[in-house]
């Protein structure tokens, strides 16, 4: 059964790259909903990361993973 999860991908004070991750993202969501979410996450400074503060957005993309079981436990 196939998985989705949206990664939303940050630059942080550091220069480093940081990915949050949310699993099974709803089907219907657009760049505009995606990008309003990164901007309010770096507006009010929710996430922290090693190498510091979130602050620049990157990118955004939705992976999807299907797995087939060939010998089930």
């Amino acid at each position: 059964m196939p998985t989705k999860r949206l990664e939303l991908i940050f630059q942080n004070a550091s220069g480093r790259r940081t990915t949050l991750v949310i699993q099974d993202p709803r089907e219907n969501l657009t760049e505009a909903d995606v990008r309003a979410a990164m901007e309010l996450i770096l507006a009010r400074n929710i996430f922290t990361s090693p190498g510091g503060d979130l602050t620049a957005i990157t990118g955004a993309r939705i992976v999807t993973r299907d797995v087939a079981d060939i010998i089930a436990s």
